[in-house]
């Protein structure tokens, strides 16, 4: 139904509504009232959203610029030597020695570097390690700040996941104190049963080496 003939409908039943006086017809003829109001909103709205799409349309498309560069791959495969003087990474990327000079990017500072590989095969690579072992000299790249130190580990973290694998007592300390530290660790991780166990064996240990030295 065109918006002029709901318009119509809706103009009588608003003369009929001031005419009513059954409380009934007056709702019969409210509910009417509203729906036809609904429709006509609608028909607007329609009306608009058409309006819109038609603008839209003849707008000029837009221009996207190609991507050339691709995008950037995380390098987590490499390995790494040492000598006395320095410490070198190896990392091996097909290809990469006929990219320009200028698109293999490094960056060091004291405990890091990071690796930039612009534009080979249509990607970039990148490489960030952050928080060396040991401090480097900047101005030699790969130059150690201190000599004659081996690194066991790149990184500190590397370091800190290694040593918290190792056994929490030390074997050098004297063997009474490192046996006390294997038996706190034990007692520790371990359940109801175990605690009860040793706390049971350390009381006799306890009266035992009172009555002996009671004797003494």
């Amino acid at each position: 139904m065109a918006s002029e003939e709901l318009q119509k409908d809706l103009e009588e039943v608003k003369v009929l509504l001031e005419k009513a006086t059954r409380k009934r017809v007056r709702d019969a003829l409210t509910a009417e009232k509203s729906k036809i109001e609904t429709e006509i909103k609608n028909k607007m709205q329609q009306k608009s959203q058409k309006k819109a799409e038609l603008l839209d349309n003849e707008k000029p498309a837009a221009v996207v610029a190609p991507i050339t560069t691709g995008y950037t791959v995380k390098i987590s495969n490499y390995g790494w030597d040492q000598s006395d003087k320095f410490v070198k990474i190896y990392i091996t990327l097909t290809g990469v020695h006929q990219v320009p000079t200028e698109n293999v990017q490094v960056h060091f500072t004291e405990r890091s570097f990071d690796l930039l590989v612009k534009n080979l095969n249509g990607k970039s690579y990148s490489m960030i390690v952050n928080n060396l072992l040991k401090p480097i000299s900047v101005e030699g790249s790969s130059k150690k700040k201190v000599e004659n130190t081996r690194w066991d580990y790149l990184t500190q973290v590397e370091k800190e996941c290694k040593e918290k694998e190792k056994p929490s007592y030390d074997t050098e300390t004297d063997p009474s104190e490192g046996l006390m530290n294997v038996l706190k660790k034990i007692y520790e991780d371990g359940d109801d049963d175990m605690k009860r166990t040793i706390n049971k064996a350390w009381v006799e240990s306890r009266e035992k080496q009172a009555k002996g030295d009671t004797e003494f």
